[in-house]
């Protein structure tokens, strides 16, 4: 079997760039069983609810919902179950002090195959406040306009 190259993506949590401001990313490794590679192969997961952990200088994603693996047998995995992180001590021990600040937490962005193997990329986050929000999307959607502005009038040049 050929080496796989390249990275996959399985899911991404959009909405945790609207919600949240990002401050720092970092990439993990997964701690996961058999059945939960296959399910995630099959490119089903969802990072809508989850978040990362630190508990006893180990970093643990919570409330990841990786759906059962449809040929799995009594060793198949419990959708929500709580995974282990593979980071460096010194980002854990970072990552633990920031996220001990006030309005900060650790939120996961996507999930993806990097080279074969099960990779999140999560983040270190502060919380937007509403008119931040509106702010965010009143900046894309102007950002939106002027690009079609722009090509609008580049397709009036070429005629």
């Amino acid at each position: 079997m050929a080496k796989e190259k390249g990275r996959k993506l399985i899911a991404q949590n959009k909405k945790a760039r609207h919600d949240y401001h990002i401050l720092d990313t970092y990439e993990c490794g997964l701690v996961l069983m058999g059945t939960e590679v296959k399910s995630l192969r099959q490119g089903r997961a969802s990072l809508a609810d989850g978040f990362v952990q630190i508990d006893d200088h180990e970093a643990w994603l919570h409330n990841v919902h990786v759906p059962e693996y449809s040929q799995g047998t009594w060793t198949n995995h419990s959708a929500r179950r709580k995974r282990k992180l593979l980071m460096h001590r010194e980002e854990i021990d970072k990552l633990e002090s920031k996220s001990q600040e006030t309005g900060h937490t650790i939120v996961p962005l996507a999930l993806y195959f990097k080279d074969g193997r099960a990779k999140v990329e999560i983040a270190l986050a502060r919380g937007k406040k509403e008119y931040d929000k509106r702010q965010t999307l009143r900046e894309k959607q102007d950002r939106r306009e002027t690009d079609r502005a722009m090509s609008a009038a580049r397709r009036r040049q070429r005629a």
